[in-house]
């Protein structure tokens, strides 16, 4: 798992997002290493998701390619160069099925290291 994954999921787990699934990208696409999906309660709760990220991955020295989603977005999109996140409202993840699309490639669900 790449530095900016465990950054990026390990942001997501914190701030409360719901079901973060790891696709790896790595075989299907020669643009980015990761896609990384969640849930989040509310269109304010996926701004913030996204806001807590780029914060994150800055700190670390990594940067934002693009994103997109604006204020009143169910889906905000973060481009990171190789990890690529999308933050969905419930019912917006359920519409488009990314994981669906993706079902090839393989997958995992975010499982936090254990606290000691």
């Amino acid at each position: 798992m790449s530095e900016l994954l465990q950054i990026i999921t390990a942001t997501l787990d914190e701030k409360l997002a719901e079901d973060i699934t790891v696709i790896d990208m790595r075989n299907a696409s020669p643009f980015m290493d990761y896609f990384v999906i969640c849930t989040a309660r509310n269109v304010r709760h996926a701004q913030s998701l996204a806001e807590f990220c780029e914060q994150a991955a800055a700190k670390a020295g990594y940067t934002v390619r693009v994103r997109e989603g604006e204020r009143e977005s169910t889906w905000v999109l973060l481009d990171m160069h190789e990890v690529v996140v999308h933050i969905f409202t419930e019912e917006t993840r359920r519409q488009y099925r990314l994981e669906s699309l993706w079902a090839d490639q393989p997958q995992e669900q975010y499982a936090p290291a254990p606290k000691e």
